[in-house]
C-alpha cells in the first residue's frame, strides 16, 4: 500500500510540473523597448548593447530599436550593427515618434535591423560620411553631374563625345585618393547589409554617394523599409508572421501578443550621455583647469580645488570615450599650462600670448570627428581667449605697477629708518626694536643714526648730525 501510495504521489507530482510547464509555455514572450535619442555616440553605443544582453538574457521574444537621430560617430556605429547581426533576438528597428529621423549612422542601423519600420512623416538617409582626419569632407560631385557640365576646352568645331551620352554608371566621389576610400569604403558598408537584409541596394548607395534622403511613405515603395506603424502595437501586428534570417536559419515572428517593457538608462548610462557629449567635456575641462589655477593661486580657498578636480576627472573620463585628438588635445593643455604660468611667472605677454595661441590651435584640433555633436562653437572659443588675454594682462599690469610701488611691510621698510644708539654702541633701538647695526665709525650712546644697508640681521648705518639730522 505504502509504495502504491509513493507511486500515485510521484504520478501527482508529474501531472502537476507538466501542467505548470504547459502553462508556462503558453504564456507569451515580451518585447524589449529601447529608445535612442540624440546623436549615436559610446552613451548610446553603451546603453544598446546593454539592452541587446539583458533581451538574450530575459529571453525576450523581439527588441524594438526606436530611433530618433541626426548620425553619430562611425566607431559606436560599427559597434552597434556588429551587436545587432549576432543578436540571437530578432531586432525591429523603428523610427518614430513622427517627426523624427534616421540619418547618416541612424540608416545604417535602420539597414542593419532584422526588420525596419518607419512611422508616418519620418524620414532616413543622407549617409555621405562628413569627416577626414577632422575636417569635413568636400562636396564631390557625381559622373551625372558632370557629364551635363558643359567642356569648355573643347574645340566648337568638333563633335562632342557620344560617351557623355551613354548613361553614367554609379556615382563615383571626386577628390583625393582618401576621400574616395572613404566612401567607398561607406558604400561598401551599407551595400552589404542591404544585401543581407534584401532591401534597396541602388538607393543604399545613393544615400552615401548622394546623400539622398527619404520619407516614409518613399522608403516604402522603393523597398528600403518593411512596414509603416503609426506605434509601437501596430509595429507588432504588423511584423507578426514575417519571417527574418538569424545565425543562417529563417525564423518566423509571433508578436502579435507580445507585451512591451521599455528599458531606460541606468544611472552609468545618463552620466555617460551628459560628460561624453563634446561640448560638455570640452567645458569639464576648462572648469577643471581652472578651478585647479585658482586654488593654487590661493591656497585654503578649498572650494575652486574640489570643483576642479571633481571637473578635470568628469572631462578626463569622457575623453576617454570621446575620439580625441590627442595633438589637438596636448596643444590645448599646453596653451592653458602656458597662461597659468603667465599668472605666477609674469613674461610681460610671452607666456601669455604663446598660450592662447596653443589653446585656440589646441581646441580647433581637439576632435578626430566632425557632424553632429563634434564641432565646438567658434565663438565659445574665441571668447574664452579673449576672457584670458583681458585676465593675463590685467595680472601684468598689476605686477608691473607692484614693482614700482615702495614696499610697505618687511624688512625692506628698514631702509632709510631713523634710531637711536642704546648703551651698547652695537645695538639701536629703531622703530621699536634692537637691531644689531655696525657704522664706519665708533658710535656713542645716544647717537642718532639712519640705516642704509642691510644683511641678515645686520643693519649698516650712517650717524646723522644732531642738529641738522644729516650724516656726518
Amino acid at each position: 500500500m505504502r509504495g502504491l501510495r509513493v507511486v500515485v504521489m510521484l504520478a501527482w507530482l508529474a501531472a502537476w510540473a507538466g501542467g505548470a510547464l504547459a502553462t508556462t509555455a503558453a504564456v507569451p514572450g515580451s518585447a524589449l523597448l529601447l529608445e535612442v535619442q540624440g546623436v549615436i555616440g559610446p552613451a548610446s553605443r553603451d546603453f544598446i548593447l546593454r539592452g541587446f544582453d539583458q533581451a538574450r538574457e530575459r529571453g525576450a521574444a523581439a527588441i524594438i530599436l526606436k530611433l530618433d537621430t541626426p548620425g553619430g560617430r562611425d566607431s559606436s556605429m560599427r559597434d552597434i550593427i556588429q551587436g545587432i547581426l549576432a543578436s540571437p533576438v530578432p531586432i525591429i528597428g523603428y523610427v518614430a515618434p513622427e517627426g523624427a529621423r534616421a540619418a547618416s549612422a541612424g540608416t545604417y542601423i535602420l539597414y542593419a535591423c532584422h526588420i525596419a519600420a518607419m512611422a508616418p512623416a519620418t524620414n532616413l538617409g543622407a549617409a555621405t560620411p562628413v569627416q577626414l582626419g577632422g575636417l569635413p569632407l568636400p562636396a564631390r560631385p557625381t559622373d551625372r553631374d558632370r557629364a551635363r557640365e558643359p567642356d569648355t576646352d573643347k574645340p566648337v568645331d568638333k563633335p562632342a563625345d557620344k560617351s557623355a551620352d551613354k548613361p553614367a554608371d554609379k556615382p563615383t566621389p571626386a577628390g583625393s585618393d582618401m576621400e574616395r576610400k572613404l566612401v567607398n569604403d561607406a558604400r561598401a558598408y551599407i551595400r552589404s547589409l542591404a544585401q543581407l537584409r534584401g532591401r534597396n541596394v541602388e538607393w543604399a548607395e545613393q544615400a552615401v554617394t548622394e546623400a539622398a534622403s527619404l520619407s516614409a511613405q518613399d522608403a516604402l515603395q522603393k523597398g528600403v523599409i518593411d512596414l509603416i506603424a503609426v506605434n509601437v502595437s501596430e509595429l507588432l501586428q504588423q511584423a507578426d508572421g514575417r519571417s527574418v534570417e538569424i545565425a543562417g536559419a529563417k525564423r518566423a515572428l509571433s508578436t502579435r501578443n507580445l507585451s512591451v517593457e521599455t528599458l531606460t538608462p541606468d544611472w552609468r548610462n545618463q552620466l555617460l550621455a551628459v560628460v561624453a557629449h563634446p561640448m560638455v567635456a570640452y567645458v569639464l575641462l576648462l572648469i577643471g583647469v581652472y578651478g585647479i589655477f585658482f586654488e593654487l593661486a590661493n591656497p585654503g580657498t578649498t572650494l575652486p580645488g574640489v570643483l576642479g578636480g571633481i571637473c578635470l576627472l568628469l572631462a578626463l573620463f569622457a575623453f576617454q570615450v570621446l575620439p580625441v585628438n590627442h595633438a589637438g588635445l596636448a596643444l590645448l593643455l599646453l596653451g592653458l599650462a602656458f597662461m597659468i604660468a603667465e599668472a605666477f611667472v609674469p613674461s610681460f605677454g610671452a607666456l601669455g600670448l604663446g598660450g592662447i595661441a596653443a589653446f585656440v590651435a589646441g581646441s580647433l584640433l581637439l576632435w578626430d570627428e566632425t557632424g553632429p555633436g563634434y564641432d565646438i562653437p567658434i565663438g565659445l572659443i574665441v571668447g574664452f581667449a579673449l576672457a584670458s588675454a583681458v585676465v593675463l594682462i590685467g595680472l601684468a599690469t598689476l605686477f608691473v605697477r607692484q614693482r614700482h610701488r615702495s614696499a610697505v611691510s618687511g624688512v625692506e621698510t628698514l631702509l632709510g629708518a631713523v634710531g637711536t644708539v642704546m648703551a651698547n654702541d652695537d645695538r639701536a633701538w629703531i622703530r621699536g626694536e634692537s637691531w644689531r647695526v655696525r657704522a664706519d665709525r665708533p658710535l656713542r650712546q645716544g647717537d642718532r643714526v639712519r640705516v642704509a644697508g642691510r644683511e641678515g640681521l645686520l643693519l649698516f648705518v650712517q650717524a646723522l648730525d644732531s642738529d641738522k639730522g644729516e650724516p656726518r
